[in-house]
């Protein structure tokens, strides 16, 4: 299983002007390329490579660090044509679609640059790296990163680490193939409902409420629509310093409902069953005071990180189709629409049962669950006559 770990360089003023150098000078070079690439129809990796290699050796890059730049504009190609054949840039001849389509892609000064072995040395016993920039190799870069993290690199660091500048500071995002734990015989499932009042609720009666970081974001969206219109240099300064922070914080909060779940299935060895969410945001229609709130919910971030956290642990995890689940009585499976009286109630209408609404969704997620893994387990062999 593969991560990403991610380590901040603490280089010294002669060097910072190294790396900001490189990383400027690379992605220029990046936008000559992608205008080639552009203009001759975005060719194969090997012809664009032709075309551009020789011309990114002779303004002095090294021959991987050219190689890099090459595959970093094929890679972004490839990404923007899969987006395309899937429709997320909307329909043909629609604005936004025709606006990608029109113009070459464009590189952040900033913008990540990948590493590879020949490129960047690590030395983990110092918490040093040796480094490959337009001013030659340079030694004995510090860099600071937690306890687990520097063993997480020790071990089991393998391929590219990307060096990306962010608010004036350096980091390295190195790629780690971890082996995942040998999965167990689960002992029941634990149903996952997601939600935005209620971020997490299973069917083991663990619920992460969605009221404080709604808060969180109203307020953080507030401060930014005054600090906005102000549009003083001090103002601009805040922006910047506040910038991403209500990111990290829902990053965060992610993680800690993740491991809660993950820590109780793995403790009670239980499977965990979660909901197939992937296109609710195409499927749902809302009111335009509601879609703040929807485009908001980092459900699929959340489901990310139980996935690998499960993955870790040895955790058997299976996917369920949500429909129906809030409609389901999970006592006596009647369905029926009026049976969600209200957003947190639960009333049947056959057997007369109450229970909170998520609760109760949560129990139908994890019967799919067990029903999903049982299915997965049978034979579809035909018998021997």
């Amino acid at each position: 299983m593969k991560i990403v770990v991610q380590v901040k360089l603490m280089p010294e003023a002669e060097q910072a002007a190294a790396l900001r150098s490189t990383l400027r000078t690379v992605n220029d070079l990046a936008c000559w390329v992608s205008q080639v690439a552009f203009a001759r129809g975005v060719p194969r990796e090997y012809e664009l490579r032709r075309h551009t290699y020789l011309h990114l050796k002779a303004v002095g890059l090294g021959a991987q660090a050219a190689q890099h730049v090459i595959k970093k504009v094929r890679d972004v190609y490839t990404t923007l044509h899969a987006n395309l054949r899937a429709g997320h840039l909307g329909r043909p001849k629609s604005r936004r679609r025709v606006k990608a389509e029109s113009k070459p892609i464009v590189f952040r000064p900033e913008a990540a640059q990948p590493y590879d072995d020949r490129c960047l040395s690590w030395q983990y016993d110092q918490q040093t790296v040796s480094i490959w920039t337009m001013a030659g190799r340079i030694k004995n870069v510090s860099f600071v990163c937690a306890a687990d993290t520097l063993k997480t690199l020790r071990d089991y660091r393998k391929g590219e680490s990307d060096l990306i500048e962010r608010d004036g500071v350096f980091y390295l995002i190195a790629t780690c193939d971890v082996p995942e734990a040998e999965q167990y015989e689960p002992d029941g499932f634990i149903g996952v409902d997601l939600g935005i009042v209620n971020i997490a609720t299973t069917s083991t009666g663990y619920q992460a409420a969605g009221r404080g970081p709604g808060r969180y974001r109203k307020r953080q969206l507030t401060l930014r629509a005054k600090l906005q219109k102000k549009r003083t240099k001090s103002a601009k300064r805040r922006l910047k310093e506040r910038s991403r922070r209500e990111q990290r914080h829902v990053k965060n909060t992610n993680h800690i409902i993740a491991k809660t779940i993950v820590t109780e299935a793995e403790r009670t060895s239980a499977g965990i069953s979660l909901e197939e969410l992937k296109g609710i945001r195409q499927r749902v229609r809302l009111r335009k005071p509601q879609r703040v709130t929807l485009h908001s919910w980092a459900f699929a971030q959340l489901g990310d990180f139980i996935v690998y956290k499960a993955r870790r642990a040895g955790v058997p995890l299976v996917y369920v189709d949500p429909a129906y689940t809030s409609q389901t009585c999970c006592e006596c499976q009647h369905i029926d629409k009026r049976n969600r009286v209200d957003r947190g109630l639960f009333i049947c209408r056959g057997c007369g049962v109450v229970a909170h609404a998520d609760r109760n969704a949560s129990h139908n997620i994890a019967r799919k669950g067990e029903a999903v893994w049982t299915a997965g387990r049978e034979s579809r062999v035909p018998a021997t006559p």
